[in-house]
């Protein structure tokens, strides 16, 4: 991870179309997925046992989501994995993840992913017991399921055990807040878990996340501007701390930028799409379109053209229509 405590990057010039990457992989994920396209998983295996091994629990969270994604599109891959290893605890782990993922879509959710839990136990059983992801993966399951609180709380409490400040797991407990709680829920969790937590640590991203979650979620409560506005500026201050360009923080500053914009913070979203880069994610331009990259880039757009020195008559500037409400 590239971190500077106290370091505010300097400002770079936003990515041409041509060089914006979605969902682009870091250093090490990289050469993992180019040889699991070429069918070989033992590059995946030998980096989820050495995330295993050293305690990288944020980096084994996401290298363990993005491989069963890979898994998804390219099953005969995880099953020569699976048929090779079939105890590996790092495979196990990215079976569970998998299953939960290739269900969260289907309008018959609840009831697949009763099925799922099977699988969890096992990664769970036979993983590391200090491991918070297979628990995390626990967490989104007791979500899609709708399990209720008496379920749901043990299991967060097993994750935050072994990871107090694991920005996964505490990404799952939002969501289900969001699903079963209100808007101030929301931001009582994110904002006590902010508070709690390390310097630099992601989980200072949580209130922007509440924040989203209110502005893309279509309730009839109104959303809290000030809450909203205090969470975008704590997210700014933990984005500075980031190299610009960084992989890293990409998805809190693709969040941040999202709702900097729903706010018309025009100037102060321009920044955060230099420091994005050409790492753009999916996340949460995917909320209400199948092409996140093009709505990535028509709010950058946006955003320039808010924010160039002259506009010329009659140009087009748009802006990013949520659909929650301003109190």
């Amino acid at each position: 991870m590239l971190f500077h405590r106290g370091h505010r990057p300097a400002a770079t010039r936003p990515s041409p179309v041509d060089e914006v990457l979605l969902d682009a992989p870091d250093t090490r994920l990289g050469p993992a997925l180019v040889a699991a396209g070429q069918g070989d998983h033992g590059p995946a295996a030998k980096l989820l046992a050495l995330t295993r091994e050293n305690a990288e629990w944020e980096n084994r969270d996401r290298y363990a989501v993005r491989l069963a994604a890979f898994a998804h599109r390219r099953p005969e891959w995880f099953a020569g994995w699976l048929a090779a290893s079939p105890g590996d605890p790092d495979a196990l782990l990215v079976s569970a993840e998998l299953a939960v993922r290739r269900f969260w879509e289907s309008p018959a959710r609840a009831e697949l992913l009763r099925d799922t839990a099977p699988l969890i136990r096992t990664a769970v059983a036979e993983g590391d017991p200090r491991d918070p992801v297979p628990w995390r993966i626990a967490l989104d399951q007791a979500c899609g399921v709708d399990a209720p609180p008496d379920v749901f709380e043990p299991l967060w409490a097993e994750a935050v055990r072994r990871a107090p400040h694991h920005y996964g797991s505490h990404v799952s407990a939002l969501l289900y807040l969001s699903v079963r709680g209100s808007v101030n829920d929301c931001f009582d969790f994110a904002e006590r878990a902010a508070e709690d937590t390390r310097p630099g640590s992601l989980v200072q991203a949580l209130p922007v996340r509440a924040a989203l979650a209110c502005l893309t979620g279509g309730g009839a409560a109104p959303v809290p501007v000030a809450r909203i506005d205090r969470a975008a500026d704590l997210a700014i201050a933990l984005s500075a701390q980031y190299a610009a360009g960084d992989p890293w923080p990409a998805e809190v500053r693709n969040v941040l930028a999202y709702v900097l914009l729903a706010r018309q913070r025009w100037a102060e979203a321009s920044k955060q799409f230099r420091l994005i880069g050409p790492y753009a994610t999916s996340f949460p331009w995917d909320v209400f379109t199948d092409d996140p990259l093009d709505r990535f880039l028509a709010a950058r757009d946006a955003v320039r053209s808010r924010t160039a020195p002259q506009v010329p008559q009659g140009g087009r500037a748009g802006r990013i229509r949520s659909r929650g409400h301003y109190a």
